[in-house]
């Protein structure tokens, strides 16, 4: 059973769907005890760190969730789900996030022809230990982004997957029972359904 965490905001109807499509048994989390029930978490999201955040406290899920992985339980973090694993995010005049990994989530710094929020089609060069998440998918396939601040990981054996746009960012993470990626793959047809459906069969 595949729980994704309802904190509020976030497309979880399109998360959910791509789930269902892949024949998954899906549950929308939205209390501590809905997250204790299930075998996987998926923290999908869009919008402000803060604003998420904010929603964490008010449904009191942040320390459910952190014992939950802590416990061991897999998890995927889609788009604002990777940068809330890290130590604080620039967003919003800057708020603390969840700590797992370390390093800071801050704007692009845009140029020519790099206009923020990054939205399109970008791709993913993969590297370090080859990532159970992306199996039967090739380095340097493209998938669906759109955000206007990166991560910028300073624990950079964890990164698997790797994204230029101005910076060369994080756009991937791999640390233990821990999985998450900047991109959408439930809006980047055959490759982010082949990350879902790996992350269903770990």
């Amino acid at each position: 059973m595949i729980g994704i965490i309802d904190h509020g905001s976030g497309n979880l109807r399109s998360v959910y769907n791509a789930f269902r499509y892949l024949g998954e048994d899906v549950k929308i989390c939205d209390t501590p005890e809905a997250l204790r029930s299930v075998d996987k978490i998926v923290l999908p999201g869009v919008g402000s760190s803060k604003d998420a955040l904010a929603g964490f406290s008010r449904k009191r899920l942040i320390e459910p969730l952190l014992n939950e992985i802590g416990g061991g339980k897999l998890f995927l973090g889609i788009c604002l789900g990777l940068q809330l694993l890290f130590d604080r995010s620039a967003e919003g005049g800057g708020t603390d996030c969840f700590g797992l990994i370390k390093g800071s989530v801050n704007i692009f710094p845009g140029g020519p022809g790099l206009k923020v929020p990054q939205i399109g089609w970008n791709t993913v060069e993969l590297s370090g230990d080859v990532c159970p998440l992306f199996k039967g998918v090739k380095d340097g396939s493209y998938f669906y982004f759109v955000h206007s601040f990166y991560c910028d990981s300073s624990e950079p054996e964890f990164t698997v997957g790797k994204t230029e746009y101005g910076v060369n960012y994080a756009s991937a993470v791999w640390k233990e029972n821990i999985f998450a990626v900047q991109f959408h793959p439930e809006r980047s047809q055959k490759n982010g359904l082949d990350v879902l459906r790996n992350f269903v069969e770990l």
